[in-house]
């Protein structure tokens, strides 16, 4: 997976063919890919970080994401290419499969 940050159009393409089967759709937001997911309750979305942690881990590649009750807040960049790269994406597209 490649940590080069993507063109616009490059974005614009992984973005379309994220969302085409994606329940709600990420969006670019300040620069990064972001997305919020409800759950049911806490206990899910913990579970939801949990597993995702384990995910990104394995990647070496890490979210900024914030949780309050059932609601897990989802940032995507890649800081040492200064962008998204196709790392973000990567790591979204898994997340969606953990989403479920």
């Amino acid at each position: 997976m490649s940590r080069t940050k993507l063109t616009e159009q490059e974005i614009s393409s992984a973005l379309s063919a994220l969302n085409a089967s994606a329940a709600a759709p990420w969006q670019i937001a300040d620069g990064k890919l972001h997305k919020e997911f409800a759950f049911r309750d806490f206990n899910e979305a913990f579970g939801f970080m949990t597993r995702c942690a384990l995910v990104a881990e394995a990647m070496d590649h890490h979210p900024e994401w914030f949780n309050v009750y059932r609601t897990v807040r989802i940032d995507l960049a890649t800081h040492d290419a200064g962008g998204i790269t196709e790392l973000d994406f990567t790591l979204a597209g898994r997340m969606e499969t953990i989403a479920g």
